[in-house]
């Protein structure tokens, strides 16, 4: 099963997050199967592929809490 998840970069106290595609099995930081975007929450940044994240789920993807959050504030599930 394939989930959308937030995936840790940055350097300690500075953490950005890459939103990505990744299996359920593979740890945080594991190898993702895409990457679908960014989110800043220091900066409050978000960037998003909307085609990409469509995508995966219509392929059945599950987006976690998080990612679903951004998601909705991005308005993607209109």
């Amino acid at each position: 099963m394939v989930k959308l998840r937030l995936k840790r970069c940055g350097r300690k106290q500075r953490a950005i997050y890459r939103i990505v595609a990744i299996d359920v099995r593979s740890r945080r930081e594991g190898r993702d199967l895409r990457k679908v975007g960014f989110y800043d929450p220091i900066k409050s940044q978000t960037y998003l592929n909307v085609p990409a994240i469509l995508y995966f789920l219509e392929k059945g993807a599950q987006p976690t809490g998080t990612v679903h959050d951004i998601s909705k504030k991005a308005e993607i599930f209109k």
